[in-house]
């Protein structure tokens, strides 16, 4: 049965709250940054003026859609006009589908890639990245009834709702390996197009658990109206990467940018508005996938 046809207001405020960052979610972006003449931007680049970033604005606070219902708004969109003033450059935030974003740097759709993207080996082998936070995954329930889950161990059995294309995908495939060595049931994995339909699969019941990036798990249950809580202890921590084209000649200057903007606490009052400070790092390194 097709779950929108069942939306009473309860579960319309979960879609709501994860697609547009309830109604408490920060101010509109205002990022005012100064070039600095020492980045050397591409000629081609330069000659543009404008940085097309992909982005799938159903993560907040990491992205979302604004009250206007076009204009892209949190972290990353804040952090890309940031890094684009820096370069003497202007950023084009445009939403998209997750897994659409990668592929569209290299038929080059996008300039960069900018949506909570985990780095990983397996990324680095067709884009670089530079990294500019830092976020474990952290696992969220129904706050009234939801399981107890405190560990990976913890998911076999449980139907787990997960967001299509993300690290946590990886991670769901690598313990259905562990469940199934140790004579556990499998985890039953639903993945959807965006964040808020794993959301509504766990408040309408249809899954017991999600996973998602500690800091998106903590404010979605923070904006949920009591509907959701986080659970156990987040995992996993790794670095964020800005997305570029394999090989980029962007991908250095990006790098100066974002050490820029560390430096004159742009950055930080970035973090700070979205209230995410403890994911901060001090030093933007490329391409530093653990695994």
């Amino acid at each position: 049965m097709n779950a929108r046809l069942l939306l009473t207001p309860l579960f319309a405020a979960t879609v709501l709250f994860a697609a547009c960052g309830g109604s408490d979610a920060p101010d509109a972006p205002t990022i005012a940054t100064k070039p600095v003449a020492e980045i050397a931007v591409p000629d081609d680049i330069k000659a543009k003026g404008t940085l097309v970033v992909g982005t799938d604005a159903s993560y907040p606070p990491i992205e979302f859609m604004g009250a206007d219902g076009k204009t892209v708004e949190g972290l990353d969109a804040d952090l890309a006009q940031a890094l684009a003033g820096t370069m003497g450059l202007k950023a084009e935030v445009r939403h998209a589908t997750f897994d659409s974003i990668l592929p569209g740097l290299t038929t080059k759709k996008f300039d960069v890639g900018m949506s909570g993207f985990t780095d990983t080996k397996e990324r680095e082998e067709t884009v670089d990245f530079v990294t500019y936070f830092s976020a474990g995954t952290a696992f969220f329930v129904k706050a009234q009834g939801g399981p107890a889950i405190n560990t990976l161990d913890d998911l076999c059995g449980r139907r787990l709702a997960l967001q299509k294309g993300t690290a946590q995908v990886e991670d769901a495939d690598a313990q259905q390996e562990k469940c199934a060595a140790a004579g556990k049931p499998a985890i039953k994995v639903m993945t959807f197009p965006d964040q808020p339909g794993a959301n509504l699969a766990v408040v309408s019941g249809r899954a017991d658990v999600g996973m998602t990036d500690s800091p998106v798990a903590a404010y979605q249950a923070k904006q949920s109206g009591g509907q959701l809580k986080v659970v156990g202890e987040p995992f996993g921590t790794a670095p964020y990467g800005i997305a570029l084209p394999k090989g980029s000649p962007l991908v250095k200057p990006m790098q100066a940018a974002m050490q820029a903007l560390i430096a004159d606490g742009t950055y930080g009052k970035i973090l700070a508005k979205y209230g995410i400070e403890a994911g901060a790092i001090t030093e933007p390194g490329i391409n530093q996938a653990a695994e």
